[in-house]
């Protein structure tokens, strides 16, 4: 039985409320990473990183200064930190979408952070400008941390396979869009023009962040198009026969409406070795569409042999 602590029961109905509030409080702060932050690739400006504490944007710059915001889930607050010493604390408790966004935008003014952003939520349903939504104002303390916990396992895992892979892949990031944690990895090769689509989001962010062909795992709170928090792993473009590629482990399934394979958090919860579980997941999961689509997987996979003999399995490294 996987740690209760480390791997926290989090049904989705369970805490639905919250996890909409927070989503969209989340938008408010990576949209200000979408602006100010200077392109990367597939938006990977905007994105939030898990700490040791929450999650954050990372610094963004603001002229010649930079600012930070993080959400800190253990004392329950957002945190803002300007790099001349400027600072600002949001409390994250029951508040509606509206007031947590003008108390955050006071806040960047009275930091000197003179800034705005398009107040319409992308990937959610309603689109009601953060200004105006009054109805999403939940917050449960214990909900939110069991959120950010998950989270710590996923991105810890997601970063261990990572280190598998020698061609371009993404960090360990969550997009604030979706609200999933993420890890991409890429063949080398340009993608046609992607056809398809993701709920109240614009074509061009989808052509941008598809335009190379991808292999991308990650983890998903769930929503009215499954129910579940799960680990999940798709193929763009789909290569012919994904669908039907046997994986690991069992209770992996691939759910054709979403075009994914889906392994259920609850499984994971409740099983004896989750961290092998997941990486047999991803693993067996980007075989399967890596071989299928073709792959230069020597390239992408085989490390150099070390001139000095074999490389130990595990090092130890000594400061100093």
């Amino acid at each position: 039985m996987a740690d209760p602590d480390a791997w926290p029961e989090l049904p989705l109905a369970a805490w639905r409320p919250t996890l909409d509030t927070l989503h969209l409080w989340l938008q408010i702060a990576g949209k200000l990473s979408l602006g100010l932050k200077p392109m990367r690739n597939h938006f990977w400006q905007s994105v939030f990183y898990v700490t040791s504490r929450g999650l954050t944007t990372a610094p963004i710059p603001y002229g010649t200064r930079i600012f930070e915001m993080v959400f800190d889930f253990i004392d329950h607050h957002l945190r803002i930190d300007v790099s001349d010493g400027g600072s600002r604390t949001i409390k994250l408790e029951p508040r509606s979408v509206a007031d947590f966004y003008g108390e955050t935008m006071d806040a960047l003014r009275a930091l000197s952070l003179d800034v705005e952003i398009w107040t319409t939520p992308v990937e959610f349903v309603p689109r009601v400008p953060f200004e105006e939504d009054r109805a999403h104002a939940a917050y449960d303390r214990q909900a939110a941390g069991r959120c950010w916990r998950i989270l710590i396992q996923a991105d810890r895992l997601f970063k261990m396979f990572n280190g598998r892979f020698l061609g371009k892949s993404s960090p360990s990031h969550l997009f604030w869009g979706a609200f999933d944690l993420a890890v991409t990895r890429f063949s080398g090769r340009a993608a046609a023009l992607y056809s398809g689509g993701a709920p109240a989001v614009h074509p061009h962010v989808m052509h941008e962040s598809y335009s190379h062909e991808v292999i991308s795992h990650g983890f998903w709170f769930g929503d009215d198009r499954l129910a579940e928090p799960a680990f999940y792993g798709y193929a763009v473009p789909t290569p012919d026969g994904f669908g039907d590629a046997k994986v690991a482990p069992a209770g992996a399934y691939f759910n054709s409406d979403l075009g994914e394979f889906i392994l259920p958090y609850e499984l994971v919860r409740t099983s004896s070795d989750p961290d092998a579980m997941v990486l047999d997941f991803m693993q067996s999961t980007y075989e399967a569409g890596a071989t299928l689509g073709g792959w230069d997987r020597t390239a992408l996979e085989e490390r150099p042999p070390c001139p000095c003999g074999p490389v130990p399995h595990k090092l130890k490294y000594v400061a100093g």
